[in-house]
């Protein structure tokens, strides 16, 4: 499906060092504003545990994990919607993103300057949002300039239909309101999703603190998770220096080091998660002694749309599908056992995949 990720924030608040981390990259992280001109790009494997159980079990050559793309864009400021800063640009690549990971400042250190002055992350929240409302209520005007004359001497229900959705969205904007705070409709939002509107985007807040703050209370992150609960998004906990420093660790010494400041997860496998719950992703997994391989789907897709993420044609000709469980595949260690257990079954085009699922498709040619 390919995930792609957007980083945004302000300048100077650890975006490009959370970046480095999660992407065990190295870009240029400096304490000044756009250090970052372009954006920087950074295909990472999605950790799971189950795949290498498989791997194994299967002794399989290779093994294939799926993949999120994060994109480290350029510092946000206030009048960005106007070309201020790097603005146009920046905006442009927030709207190739499926998700926005929205990094806030909620460290203090007065050797790293602050755009504004002080640390302030609802203050920062807020500048970000309203260049996005701006940007997009100027997108939105031009879209109902361009449908006004057709709206009005119609009725064709979809031209009528979109009308009606744009006119609700600029007066949400408006108010202040992001797109994605309204009331939609499951076909409202099918249309809206045409529209690629920035603040229709899914949003994750990512706060970044200091090693100190981690594993304790910090005004400035309560703060932002009140926010975030307030608004019924997810925010998650970083320290962007300490995840840069582990980052060339091995998994074990990574673990090692995260226990000893008592962290559980790396922020990796915390985004990981955020994202995958906030657009509704899942993995299933296709095995064997070729390659383990997992692929990531909609909550809710049939067979023969999970088959479609492999390849066009196993949508197409479906017939059928074995389907087993990885939890079994681990209790009973092979698939012949599985078989004689009576765990493996087949399923038709109405049969919606789980998490988990280990899926062999039948097709036509």
């Amino acid at each position: 499906m390919g995930l792609k990720v957007g980083i945004v924030g302000l300048p100077n608040i650890g975006k490009s060092t959370l970046f480095n981390a999660i992407t065990n990259s190295r870009v240029e992280a400096a304490n000044y504003p756009f250090a970052t001109i372009k954006p920087n790009v950074g295909v990472v494997e999605v950790p799971d545990e189950r795949l290498e159980k498989m791997a194994e079990i299967f002794s399989s050559k290779k093994t294939i994990y799926p993949t999120i793309e994060f994109v480290d864009i350029a510092g946000l400021i206030a009048g960005a919607s106007k070309g201020e800063g790097l603005g146009n640009a920046f905006l442009s690549n927030i709207r190739e993103t499926d998700l926005i990971c929205h990094v806030v400042r909620c460290f203090n250190n007065k050797d790293i300057t602050h755009v504004d002055g002080n640390v302030d992350p609802i203050r920062d929240i807020e500048t970000i949002q309203l260049e996005l409302i701006y940007a997009d209520e100027s997108s939105v005007e031009k879209r109902i300039a361009k449908l006004s004359p057709k709206a009005k001497n119609t009725k064709e229900k979809a031209i009528v239909q979109e009308y009606e959705i744009l006119q609700k969205i600029k007066a949400g904007l408006a108010n202040a309101k992001m797109v994605n705070q309204l009331d939609w409709k499951e076909e409202e939002q099918e249309i809206i999703e045409s529209f690629q509107l920035l603040t229709y985007k899914k949003i994750i807040f990512v706060g970044n603190v200091s090693e100190e703050d981690l594993t304790t209370t910090n005004e400035n992150y309560n703060k932002l998770e009140k926010y975030a609960k307030d608004n019924n998004l997810i925010c998650i906990k970083v320290c962007a220096k300490l995840e840069e420093e582990i980052s060339e660790l091995s998994k074990e010494e990574k673990m090692m080091f995260l226990k000893e400041v008592g962290a559980n997860n790396t922020g990796l496998e915390m985004l990981v998660k955020a994202a995958y719950n906030e657009l509704g992703l899942q993995t299933y997994f296709t095995c064997g002694p070729q390659e383990a391989r997992g692929w990531q789907f909609q909550k809710g897709y049939t067979a023969p749309k999970c088959a479609g993420i492999i390849h066009t044609d196993f949508e197409k000709g479906f017939i059928k599908a074995e389907i087993y469980s990885c939890d079994d595949l681990f209790e009973y260690k092979s698939e012949a056992e599985l078989k004689n257990k009576g765990k493996i079954r087949l399923e038709g085009k109405g049969y919606v995949v789980k998490d988990g699922d280990v899926c062999l498709f039948k097709f036509n040619k």
